[in-house]
């Protein structure tokens, strides 16, 4: 397949608005920078909406490394108006095609994608998320004079972004496409640490320890899966409110009550077979272990703030039985779609989830009150 130009419905401009993270101030400013071009397997989307996520604030805190300057946002939906020359297969991608971008964007051609693990892709974590870069070691950003500018996953904060083809899925025309955005990470991420990492099966009991983004897309599809009870532990009232209208049967507030204490007056004395952590910190981390029921599995999703230490008490661990397991993300090319899917079928609630809009102009504004712990399940940035 050769580049496809875009339609007269939906010319390119040569530039467009990115939210540009500068030098070591923990802001975003809003540039004007040239519109990148997609080379070979990449497409050029016209962004609709990026998710607002913790970790991108991690970067723009500096608690995890990345060159700068840069974009970040790393969970999209659009439009694809262009193909990159030299494409031989985009399978049922085409211009004109609405898209959601997952963050973990397969080079498809190393050893760990080879064998069907997209999350552990060697070229994402070595020129993506080390250099800002994708995998022929370029960035497709550069500022208005020329100078580079790195890439956190697609550079989702922008009026356009190259995404890799085999990091894109069709949206369904019956998905809300601005809410859809969150697919790509908070869903994603969901969708792998449930089916992936803990292989939960319906007659298992959960519990999701911080139930922001992440931890909201855990308890839908935990509740999905047939797990029951479905447990949503937090210190703030307003987001465990939420995680009922989303699926949790249960709800425990840690700052009232001891929360394993709770659980286990939940269950009957026994704890939980799945506990995650989708925050990060070592007190959650801790917490979530303390759940577990005898053979019961602590699935980490959470990223941490710069070298952070999880503790595990070892004598619990092996008399118990206890097993801890990280999990990243999904295995995008064959998850994503799957992720898409869940969201159709009504298992995904990606509407429900979003509670803040903002537009680009005002990302700042958004990450600013992300870090001020005001938004209650997930915020986007739109470019409309």
């Amino acid at each position: 397949m050769t580049e496809q130009a875009p339609t007269a419905a939906t010319p390119v401009p040569a530039t467009m608005r990115a939210a540009v993270l500068v030098d070591d101030e923990p802001r975003l400013r809003v540039e004007e920078v040239p519109v990148p071009t997609p080379r070979a397997d990449e497409a050029l989307v016209r962004i609709r909406s990026c998710g607002v996520c913790h970790t991108d604030l991690h970067v723009i805190k500096s608690e995890v490394a990345f060159p700068r300057p840069a974009v970040l946002g790393h969970e999209i939906s659009g439009t694809i108006v262009a193909i990159g020359e030299g494409t031989e297969q985009a399978g049922d991608l085409a211009v004109g095609s609405d898209v959601v971008g997952a963050f973990i964007m397969p080079c498809t051609r190393c050893d760990a994608c080879r064998r069907g693990r997209d999350d552990m892709c060697d070229a994402f974590f070595a020129q993506n998320r080390l250099r800002g870069t994708l995998y022929d070691g370029e960035s497709r950003l550069t500022r208005a004079d020329g100078s580079f500018l790195a890439m956190y996953s697609m550079g989702g904060l922008a009026d356009y972004a190259v995404v890799p083809l085999s990091a894109l899925t069709a949206l369904p025309a019956d998905l809300e496409p601005v809410s859809a955005a969150v697919l790509g990470c908070a869903a994603f991420t969901a969708y792998g640490a449930v089916h992936r990492a803990a292989q939960l099966t319906a007659d298992q009991s959960v519990a999701v320890v911080a139930a922001g983004g992440v931890g909201s897309g855990l308890l839908q599809l935990a509740r999905a899966a047939g797990a029951d009870p479905v447990i949503a532990i937090d210190v703030v009232d307003e987001k465990l409110e939420a995680a009922r209208r989303l699926g949790a049967t249960h709800t425990v507030n840690s700052a009232d009550r001891d929360a394993a204490e709770a659980v286990r007056e939940i269950t009957g004395g026994r704890g939980v077979d799945v506990a995650f952590e989708a925050l990060g910190r070592p007190a959650t981390f801790r917490q979530a272990l303390g759940l577990l029921a005898d053979g019961g599995r602590m699935v980490a999703v959470g990223i941490a703030p710069g070298a952070e230490v999880g503790e595990v008490e070892i004598t619990p661990l092996v008399r118990r039985g206890y097993s801890v397991v990280g999990s990243f993300g999904a295995r995008t090319r064959a998850d994503l779609p799957a992720v898409v899917q869940a969201a159709a079928a009504g298992d995904f609630d990606a509407v429900g989830l979003v509670t803040r809009r903002y537009d680009l102009d005002d990302v700042d504004d958004a990450y600013q009150a992300l870090a001020r712990g005001e938004i209650t399940g997930r915020a986007v940035v739109t470019t409309s």
